[in-house]
């Protein structure tokens, strides 16, 4: 692979990113890194082999600009990075809310421009990046972006118009599934479990879960049905998630995660 890329911002997920894509092939000499501290952007170098450079040198240097960092402070960093774009070059945003109007009407006519959103589990190789196209992006722009996020895990292209739902899926979705292993171990503490045994136990039921989900080809209704027996234990679980509206609340807290997307949008526009 020849050509460079510059992830700028690199955070825990742009280190992941590039650990990933280094597993995949690149060539860290290839890969150009920006961190707002000295000291970030050495440890970098000295973990990974790649390239620390300055935000106007990767802007010049890269052919792929990878921006990883947080919404409130992308239109400062597209402010510096405006003068050094070449039209010709693909702009990958991996920040929350942001659309890619708000790149294209900052930078040079006809940037081609890329939205990913993709979710912590990239630190294991287990991402869900989700992908879209700005009006410049072509078919190729949004095959590289798959190439490169697919080094951390699976994607999803989509329009751009679902982004703020799937940010709401899966972008956020890996902190509900923290929050409710987090609720059944604390309901483990309860039932008289020490917190360890809790913990594993929930854990790797929830790896099963989730491995059947993806190989069976099965609704999950259905699965959810092979493990609940008429007047059985789980369809008295069942009932009081019911009864306590788990299933609204949900619904519930995605929109409004979708919303708050759309406000982020909105602020940056």
């Amino acid at each position: 692979m020849t050509q460079k890329v510059a992830v700028l911002g690199t955070g825990k997920i742009g280190e992941a990113l590039l650990s990933g894509m280094i597993r995949a092939g690149w060539a860290p000499a290839d890969l150009l890194v920006t961190a707002r501290r000295p000291e970030r952007a050495r440890e970098l170098h000295e973990r990974h082999g790649v390239t620390p450079v300055g935000n106007a040198e990767a802007a010049k240097s890269a052919d792929t600009l990878i921006l990883t960092v947080k919404p409130q402070d992308m239109g400062t960093l597209l402010d510096e990075l405006a003068p050094h774009i070449p039209a010709d070059r693909l702009v990958i945003s991996g920040a929350a809310g942001i659309p890619t109007s708000f790149f294209e009407e900052r930078l040079a006519r006809r940037t081609p421009v890329v939205r990913v959103m993709t979710n912590t589990p990239a630190l294991v190789d287990e991402a869900m990046s989700v992908i879209s196209a700005g009006s410049h992006a072509t078919a190729e722009h949004l095959a590289h972006a798959e190439e490169i996020f697919g080094a951390v895990g699976k994607t999803l292209r989509v329009p751009e118009s679902q982004q703020d739902a799937c940010t709401a899926l899966s972008g956020s979705g890996p902190a509900y599934f923290f929050y409710l292993v987090e609720a059944m171990t604390d309901a483990g503490i309860l039932l008289g479990l020490p917190r360890d045994k809790a913990h594993e136990l929930i854990v790797q039921s929830a790896i099963g879960a989730a491995v059947m989900l993806r190989d069976s080809g099965e609704h999950p209704v259905k699965l959810r049905e092979n493990v609940t027996s008429p007047a059985g234990t789980t369809i008295n679980a069942i009932r009081e998630l019911e009864n306590h509206g788990v299933r609204a609340a949900l619904i519930a807290a995605l929109e409004a995660a979708r919303d708050r997307s759309r406000e982020l949008a909105s602020g940056n526009s």
